[in-house]
């Protein structure tokens, strides 16, 4: 079962307490495909410069992402800068460079129109609406906002959210989003919006998976080391919807996404070990079984 995913392809600069890289492989769409990819095949759309390194095509390829929808314009890729603090909770944006982001105008490939599954990274969401509409038929729509289009583009959101079936966003979005602090009643107000499911990301303190009729809760996984958090949410989303897809899930299966809950997790736990895409890309499938096999251990009582 194919997975679309639409959102952002690009270069970061990162800086953390543990070290210092610049022009590294990232961006919502890059995280997301390759957080799929270990359960099923990934078609990508998203729209990079004439300075994108052959090196990053194959290794998208490499994962088995499709790139018929990854579009080639002149100029330079989307490029983001930030530095970190030593307890990971604050970033500081150094630098955003749009380039040919500022035009992204998702086109999706004929061959993408009939995938069952899609998710609609951080894009504004009028685009998300038109890929929306582009995929009429699709089985399970996810999709992901943030702070900037919550406040400023409020209605065009409430919008597009009627169409999806789930709404990744993390807690300080779904307080802002629902205009509640307390997090059960901020998920009650984000839902009768119109998602059937609604994660909240709540960073090393684990992710809430929020439906109508009850709600499941799981820790973070508890990490040694973290060289790197950049792109851990959109890992989660990765590995949340990539296990959706590949066991072929109905919007209402319980089972299925409350697993995939926890495969979100694992990726979103594995992004954090290296810098930028590093760990993902030299990940195997059996760590993350693996890894979600300690999930279940010690979270039985």
């Amino acid at each position: 079962m194919s997975l679309v995913v639409v959102g952002s392809v690009a270069y970061d600069g990162i800086e953390t307490p543990y070290g210092k890289a610049d022009r590294l492989l990232g961006g919502s769409a890059t995280y997301i495909s390759l957080g799929a990819s270990f359960f099923g095949p990934v078609k990508i759309v998203a729209v990079v410069g004439d300075d994108f390194a052959d090196s990053d095509v194959r290794l998208l390829e490499e994962h088995g992402v499709d790139l018929e929808g990854l579009e080639r314009a002149p100029g330079k890729t989307f490029y983001w800068a930030g530095v970190y603090s030593k307890d990971w909770n604050e970033r500081t944006t150094l630098t955003t460079d749009l380039n040919v982001f500022a035009d992204f105008n998702p086109k999706l490939p004929e061959s993408y129109r009939s995938s069952p599954y899609l998710f609609l990274g951080n894009i504004q969401p009028a685009l998300q609406a038109q890929v929306r509409r582009q995929m009429p038929g699709a089985r399970l729509v996810g999709g992901d906002t943030m702070n900037l289009w919550i406040r400023e583009t409020p209605a065009e959101l409430a919008q597009t959210l009627r169409d999806w079936h789930v709404l990744l966003i993390n807690d300080s979005e779904a307080r802002m989003l629902s205009g509640e602090n307390d997090l059960l009643r901020a998920a009650r107000k984000i839902l009768a919006m119109g998602p059937q499911t609604l994660i909240i990301k709540r960073g090393e303190y684990g992710a809430a998976l929020f439906r109508g009729d009850g709600y499941f809760v799981t820790p973070g996984f508890l990490l040694e080391s973290v060289s790197d958090p950049t792109g851990a949410g959109d890992s989660f989303a990765g590995g949340f919807m990539g296990y959706l897809a590949g066991c072929g899930a109905e919007p209402g299966d319980h089972v299925a996404l409350r697993r995939a809950v926890i495969y979100g997790s694992v990726m979103g736990s594995f992004c954090c070990e290296q810098f930028g895409v590093q760990r993902l890309a030299g990940l195997t499938r059996q760590e993350i079984d693996a890894r979600y096999r300690e999930f279940q251990a010690f979270t039985q009582f």
